[in-house]
């Protein structure tokens, strides 16, 4: 009979032994499953974080380029008003040298001032025999030409043109042939 009681005993403290493997295992996949649930707010957050990191990271990138598009903006204006200014001088200049009254000092003026004007990218517009465009041309009559390939050129400049960098700053002031059969 002692031997019964001892395996009663003992099969009582497996039993034990049991129920508290079954209450600790049962903890534990409770705590797993809350710390998964944890790191799964966790990976949503950081994701969160991460977008709108790379939504800020994009609007700065895209602020320095405005920027510096519209300083390059507001280069290109200044020197189109600038230049728009300084023309009137060009103009007295170049009329002055086609009558030979530029004084032998002003003539080295005058050839700075146009160096000046090429490194700025100031380039002329208004040529006889050019086709008219009326971007680059500012028509102010017409004259009559008997050669076909005449029929809408300039054939008089009255003020030159000028553009920069394919913005016309002033257009030519000329007089337009007109095709009429002799």
């Amino acid at each position: 009979m002692n031997d019964d009681l001892i395996i009663d005993a003992e099969a009582a403290e497996n039993a034990h032994a049991q129920d508290i493997d079954e209450t600790d295992t049962t903890r534990a996949d409770a705590k797993a499953e809350k710390k998964q649930d944890e790191l799964a707010v966790c990976k949503l957050e950081r994701q969160e974080y991460l977008d709108g990191w790379q939504r800020a990271k994009a609007d700065y990138v895209n602020a320095i380029r405005r920027s510096e598009e519209e300083r390059e903006a507001a280069k290109t204006k200044g020197i189109a008003i600038a230049l728009t200014a300084l023309l009137p001088a060009v103009d007295a200049l170049t009329r002055a040298k086609e009558h030979g009254e530029v004084p032998e000092g002003f003539t080295a003026i005058a050839k700075q001032l146009e160096a000046a004007f090429v490194s700025l990218g100031l380039e002329a517009v208004g040529m006889v025999g050019e086709v008219f465009d009326p971007v680059h041309h500012e028509a102010l009559g017409q004259d009559d030409v008997t050669e076909k390939g005449k029929d809408d050129t300039v054939t008089v400049v009255f003020e030159q043109g000028w553009k920069r960098a394919g913005q016309v700053l002033r257009p030519a002031k000329v007089r337009v042939g007109r095709f009429v059969e002799a």
